[in-house]
């Protein structure tokens, strides 16, 4: 199956440009890049996908063992690559995908010229033994993870609006929640788990593509600890405090967003 068909890619703007891969977070689809991506389009080579299971990914290709961790996910950012043959790739990964990005450059660094990171997070757990913040308790995930497994649609509408962050612009929230509803459920709780469950931060110290780390003000998934702790033990990286609150500036804050990759660049 070619990644076209399974990942749903979608390519636009300067076709000779530098390539831009934009990658997606958890319950969203590649249209929540739809107010970052113009701004890049002139000069690079946007490259735009679904993870399986979202958006207009084929379902099919869907498999228990290859997506059971993140490495999946990666090979599959590596085989979009491929198959596309980009080179000097600016990928630029929302939440989980942050950590997907990072772990597709740690295994082919040559690919890559840059990974932007948007509100990323090695670890959402608590790791009170090294002295590590990720932002919640194991039983909170559990709690989390049990409360999707036994109503998705309820979870959905509930946690949408929280991640979103900005109260006073409920449309924002409505999106997310509705982007949710939109995935395939079965699918949604695997890759719920596999995100909430995993643990990246030895992978930090391999990366050796110059990064750029986002981070959102408020931000109740991926708190600032969590975004200091990824620019302290990532190599050749920068951080950025943006003024945006919540989770998806892509979507809340799409100028900073693009003015904060633009001044990195």
């Amino acid at each position: 199956m070619s990644t076209t068909q399974r990942n749903a890619v979608t390519m636009s703007g300067n076709a000779a440009g530098q390539p831009m891969l934009f990658a997606h977070g958890y319950g969203c689809d590649q249209n929540m890049w739809r107010l970052v991506t113009p701004a890049f389009a002139d000069t690079h080579r946007i490259v735009l996908f679904d993870h399986v299971g979202n958006g207009k990914s084929d379902l099919t290709a869907y498999d228990d063992a290859k997506y059971a961790s993140l490495n999946g996910y990666a090979t599959d950012v590596l085989e979009i690559v491929h198959e596309h043959d980009l080179r000097d790739v600016l990928f630029v990964g929302h939440s989980v995908s942050s950590m997907i990005g990072l772990l597709a450059a740690v295994r082919e660094p040559e690919r890559f010229a840059g990974v932007v990171m948007v509100g990323p997070s090695p670890r959402y757990i608590n790791d009170e033994a090294a002295g590590y913040v990720g932002g919640f308790g194991r039983a909170d995930i559990e709690q989390m993870l049990d409360s999707l497994d036994s109503n998705f649609l309820g979870w959905s509408s509930t946690m949408a609006p929280v991640i979103m962050g900005n109260p006073d612009r409920p449309e924002l929230g409505e999106e997310l929640t509705n982007s949710f509803c939109r995935t395939d459920p079965a699918i949604a709780k695997k890759f719920a788990r596999v995100t909430f469950l995993s643990d990246n931060r030895e992978d930090l110290p391999r990366m050796r593509v110059p990064s750029l780390i986002l981070q959102c003000s408020d931000d109740v998934i991926a708190p600032t600890v969590v975004g200091e702790y990824v620019h302290k033990h990532t190599p050749h990286s920068s951080f950025a405090a943006l003024n945006a609150t919540g989770h998806c500036p892509n979507l809340s804050a799409p100028e900073e967003t693009v003015d904060a990759i633009k001044s990195w660049l």
